[in-house]
């Protein structure tokens, strides 16, 4: 019984928080790295600057393409809990499916980033 109520319990604190992170604007909970530079019913484009040693905090986005200002190195904390490392480099461009995450500069230099968010088309 004991299990069955902790499992119960574990469920609906992922279902919280997992609701409560989906709605984490990154302009809105990361507005001193992070500014709105356009926005319609269609995109919405992000300019991202994160200094060595910032750590955001958790928020979402949509399907976006990532356009790479100034690279560096980076620990992007996932939902799910998993933790990875990697290099975003000069001049890239990438396109990631949506997700909730958190992202920290590990490296020596400022990242600067341009983000295109995509919305769902409006119906017609």
């Amino acid at each position: 019984m004991r299990f069955i109520i902790s499992a119960v319990i574990a469920a609906f604190t992922f279902v919280v928080w997992t609701t409560s992170v989906a709605a984490q604007d990154p302009a809105v909970v990361n507005a001193k790295t992070i500014k709105i530079k356009f926005e319609n019913d269609r995109v919405r484009v992000l300019e991202a600057e994160l200094p060595p040693g910032t750590k955001e905090q958790v928020h979402s986005h949509p399907s976006y393409v990532i356009y790479v200002l100034a690279g560096g190195k980076y620990r992007n904390y996932a939902a799910d809990g998993k933790t990875t490392e990697g290099e975003l480099k000069t001049g890239e461009v990438l396109y990631r499916e949506p997700l909730t995450h958190a992202a920290e500069n590990i490296g020596d230099t400022t990242m600067h980033l341009i983000l295109v968010e995509l919305k769902t088309s409006p119906s017609r």
